[in-house]
């Protein structure tokens, strides 16, 4: 299940409270999806069986493919939010991007962000 907003702090802040409202966060592995070519900002969770995205106004989607180089950020909220950008960047002086695919945020914990960074092998 998902629901996308521009790729803006503020609506992406207000996008994922909407989202937990609706889907809540129990047992729930979270994900945002970044397209920068579409500057579109996307929160994302698998759906369970009794899950009814549509009756919730939720799209579904896929998250690609493929391989990632991956980084991990711990840290408490809201500040660990503040080093995703940096985080991100780190991982694309490392290794040429895949710019094919959207960048990855998984939300591991509530203190633990995984970045994955779609690269070609």
């Amino acid at each position: 299940m998902e629901e996308t907003t521009i790729d803006d702090v503020a609506a992406i802040q207000t996008t994922w409270a909407s989202f937990e409202r609706l889907v809540g966060l129990r047992g729930r592995r979270m994900y945002a999806r970044v397209d920068e070519r579409r500057n579109a900002y996307t929160v994302c969770t698998p759906v369970k069986a009794d899950d009814r995205p549509d009756s919730l106004g939720l799209q579904r989607g896929t998250l690609a493919g493929g391989w990632y180089l991956r980084g991990r950020l711990r840290g408490e909220p809201p500040q660990i939010y503040e080093y995703i950008a940096d985080g991100m960047a780190e991982l694309m002086a490392m290794m040429p991007r895949d710019d094919t695919r959207p960048l990855i945020e998984y939300y591991r914990r509530r203190d633990q962000i995984e970045l994955w960074l779609p690269i070609q092998l």
